[in-house]
């Protein structure tokens, strides 16, 4: 069953609560998000992307996800 944007905000939130997030894509497996939060502060580009790749649990993995492919683009607040 294909994931929806909302989905993947949802997850999102509950590992960044206070993030400001924005997803977009409606083809069911292809989408872009942006994810600002504090917690990046500190961690390079790898680290944060890690992070949020560990907040999709598992969505992202292998044939058996459910999202094909994810454009990220993370930072701490300004």
């Amino acid at each position: 069953m294909p994931i929806t944007a909302h989905e993947i905000e949802t997850l999102l939130r509950e590992s960044f609560p206070d993030a400001e997030i924005s997803v977009e894509g409606d083809d069911g497996a292809h989408f872009a998000a942006q994810v600002v939060d504090e917690s990046f502060r500190g961690l390079n580009r790898v680290q944060q992307q890690r992070a949020v790749y560990a907040a999709l649990k598992g969505k992202m993995d292998g044939s058996n996800g459910e999202l094909h492919a994810l454009a990220l683009t993370t930072r701490a607040p300004a």
